[in-house]
């Protein structure tokens, strides 16, 4: 079985809690675990399956580590490569830019030819607008740690299960 990258981005420690629990949910002999701000693009090119996570900082923007490696995304080879997105947000202080991390980076390696899996309902939510929905569904897991922590674990699990399924794990 081929091994998963989770590339992940954070600001506050809250996106990397979220990897560290999804990856204990796929199986740490499963999923390998980088930082972006330590990454490089060679390290993309071990995995055929990825779990891209973000954190949607300001108003809809990216963390500063994404925002750093962001060009970097045009020198790696996406085709053929199956992506799992889940972004951490606030609905409620940020109700018009609410996941718009992850749909910033999902439209961008979508265009390199990475293919996306991992939809989430948005149903559950409360907010106006988002980068991070398509085909009203948010393109990956939505995880609001501010407003909604007690449903993260739930949510981690039900995703976790669907991403699985995607990777053929």
């Amino acid at each position: 079985m081929s091994k998963i990258g989770l590339f992940y981005g954070t600001q506050t420690g809250k996106t990397e809690s979220i990897a560290l629990m999804i990856q204990e949910q796929l199986g740490s002999d499963v999923v390998d675990i980088h930082e972006i701000a330590d990454a490089t693009g060679a390290d993309f090119a071990d995995y055929q399956d990825l779990i891209i996570g973000a954190p949607t900082w300001n108003v809809g923007e990216l963390s500063s580590d994404w925002e750093d490696f962001f060009s970097d995304l045009d020198d790696i080879d996406f085709n053929n490569k199956t992506v799992a997105y889940f972004g951490v947000g606030d609905q409620t202080g940020y109700p018009d830019s609410f996941m718009d991390a992850i749909g910033i980076l999902e439209e961008k390696i979508s265009a390199l030819g990475g293919k996306t899996v991992g939809a989430w309902p948005t149903d559950g939510y409360d907010f106006n607008e988002s980068r991070g929905v398509r085909n009203g569904k948010f393109i990956g897991l939505a995880l609001d740690e501010d407003n909604q922590g007690d449903l993260t674990e739930s949510r981690i699990k039900t995703w976790s299960s669907q991403v699985k399924q995607a990777f053929g794990v």
